[in-house]
């Protein structure tokens, strides 16, 4: 399954990466993450690994991850090992001359049980107002 949502941020780039390289604080905005677990002794990076407790109505699952990609500022990309399998990224581009970030989530996951494309995007663009209207109240 493949999914793409994306959002506009009323925040520079570097503004957004600050939130977004903080992978603990992801269960801030990410309505689904329940709990974050580093498996890894570093906490950002590629090669940072850690677990994800994730809910989807009434799915529980541990989520194996591993960052695969840390372009500073620009792409972070995940690689999903678990029940839960694929490859995750956010990319974030300038917008509006810098002053805006166009913040754009993709995956391509495989899982356990049957979920539907819609339900997962509903909840991921549920996931980006949250962490827009976190980034931008500050």
């Amino acid at each position: 399954m493949s999914i793409r949502v994306a959002t506009t941020i009323d925040a520079p780039p570097e503004v957004v990466w600050s939130n977004l390289a903080d992978v603990g604080s992801h269960v801030e905005w990410m309505l689904d993450a329940e709990a974050i677990r580093f498996t890894s002794p570093q906490r950002q990076g590629v090669g940072t690994t850690f677990d994800c407790d994730t809910r989807m109505g009434p799915f529980r699952v541990t989520d194996r991850m591993e960052v695969t990609q840390w372009d500073e500022g620009r792409v972070m990309g995940v690689r999903h090992a678990g029940l839960v399998k694929g490859e995750g990224r956010f990319t974030l581009a300038p917008a509006d001359g810098g002053r805006h970030t166009r913040f754009t989530w993709e995956e391509r996951l495989s899982f356990p049980w049957s979920l539907t494309g819609p339900v997962l995007a509903a909840v991921w663009r549920r996931n980006l107002r949250r962490l827009k209207r976190s980034v931008e109240q500050g």
